[in-house]
């Protein structure tokens, strides 16, 4: 599943069913960081993150939830 980010931010939803250590970065498709959106501590429960894309050109992304061992990578689409 891709995420379409038609406008320059968005709103990045997720769960943690058990605290733990969160890390949401987002990469270009080159495995390059250009950007850390979370990187604390979080109690069990559900949260967004926004994320503005203003200074990056269109493109292909990926952005990862990483907490408590497990990893989930998915891609966005940005089109401005």
């Amino acid at each position: 599943m891709i995420l379409t980010v038609l406008n320059p931010s968005t709103v990045i939803k997720y769960n943690i069913p058990e605290s733990g250590f969160v890390i949401i970065k987002v990469f270009d498709v080159l495995g390059n960081e250009v950007m850390n959106l979370v990187n604390e501590k979080k109690e069990t429960g559900s949260y967004e993150v926004s994320l503005n894309l203003s200074n990056l050109p269109s493109g292909l992304y990926l952005y990862q939830l990483k907490v408590n061992g497990f990893v989930e990578t998915r891609k966005m689409m940005l089109m401005k």
